[in-house]
């Protein structure tokens, strides 16, 4: 079996698990499993489904991460590689990120002497609820890390390129939840009630001014309202309404200017109708910001190792998913002169 047809085997068998999984999964298992039979080192970080491996050695350390968990979705495709477990599918591509990572990390091993440092393997859980990265942190996996190279797949990009550029790129997630409070009454008789409906239906007009005429157009920034829920029958105003959505930013300051705005209209519309509007955040993951000489590094490296064309410089300009795929490993075999400066790019 050629290198290419083990990792296609790899991502076929990666049984999908979701984020939240409990210590032991199968997947978590097999990926263990697939290193040590590689010879690679495995940190002894407390990490119930994450795993860290290293190769190399010196005091210079880059890091390079991929995520494995699932969403849960059942997977219908009747692909004779589809997922055999219920309600669980890798329907991101973390599959993929998964045996990309195993590659590299072999590929690397069998090159070990020729590093001029240590280079960190992360296998990322719980991608997808959003804890994942923390408990990486909190573990210590990124101690000495002095640069992180991350992939996701880009099913809109042609096969060959790679994606990336400096600064902002993913954005700061948060979640929203209005609760809605008025008095209900008849339907025949609105004067007699609060009518929640009507308020949330405004709010949720309103709201949308905030992004188009209150922050600079040159900052990103979405706000969108995806569930409006009241109400059990169809001649009474309920009493209540939630509302539920997402705010996505690139600079924290934003985020936090559309934050409270968003909160002073909330209670200036409860004031105004006489009614009770409680705001509720949950915040997701911050923003994604890639160094710029990094970036630039990772660039260079794929138009030589990934693709035989440049093509991947005017792929770099587009606002796509970031990307290194195996380009490090390859750049490693293919262009040994450049080991030297892979933990000074551009002078860092």
């Amino acid at each position: 079996m050629s290198f290419e047809q083990q990792l296609i085997s790899w991502a076929a068998r990666a049984a999908p698990e979701p984020g939240a999984l409990p210590a032991g999964g199968g997947h978590h298992r097999a990926i263990r499993d697939w290193l040590q039979s590689g010879g690679l080192t495995l940190l002894p970080y407390d990490l119930k489904t994450g795993l860290v491996a290293e190769v190399g050695s010196g005091d210079k350390v880059i890091a390079l991460r991929a995520d494995i968990d699932a969403l849960p979705i059942e997977e219908a495709t009747g692909l004779p590689y589809r997922s055999q477990n219920q309600g669980v599918m890798h329907a991101c591509g973390h599959d993929i990120h998964t045996s990309v990572m195993l590659g590299a990390a072999l590929l690397l091993k069998e090159r070990e002497a020729e590093l001029p440092g240590r280079v960190r393997i992360l296998f990322q859980p719980a991608e997808e609820n959003f804890g994942g990265a923390k408990t990486l942190i909190r573990a210590g996996a990124l101690e000495e890390v002095s640069a992180i190279f991350g992939m996701h797949n880009e099913p809109g990009l042609p096969v060959g390129e790679f994606a990336t550029r400096g600064g902002a790129f993913y954005a700061n997630v948060d979640r929203f939840v209005f609760k809605v409070t008025g008095k209900g009454a008849h339907a025949a008789r609105p004067h007699e009630g609060r009518d929640a409906i009507l308020l949330a239906s405004q709010l949720v007009t309103v709201l949308q001014s905030v992004a188009s005429r209150e922050v600079n157009t040159l900052d990103s920034v979405v706000l969108s309202v995806t569930r409006i829920q009241g109400g059990n029958t169809w001649n009474v105003l309920p009493e209540s309404v939630e509302l539920e959505g997402t705010l996505r930013t690139h600079s924290s300051e934003v985020q936090q200017r559309v934050k409270a705005r968003v909160s002073e209209i909330a209670a200036g519309f409860a004031s105004a109708f006489g009614a009770q509007i409680d705001v509720f955040w949950y915040a997701g993951p911050t923003a994604l910001v890639n160094d710029a000489r990094w970036a630039d590094f990772a660039s260079e490296v794929a138009a030589r190792a990934v693709v035989p064309h440049p093509s991947c410089r005017s792929a770099s300009r587009r606002r796509r998913f970031c990307g290194l795929s195996s380009a490090y490993s390859r750049g490693v075999r293919q262009h040994r002169q450049r080991q030297r400066i892979w933990f000074a790019p551009s002078g860092i």
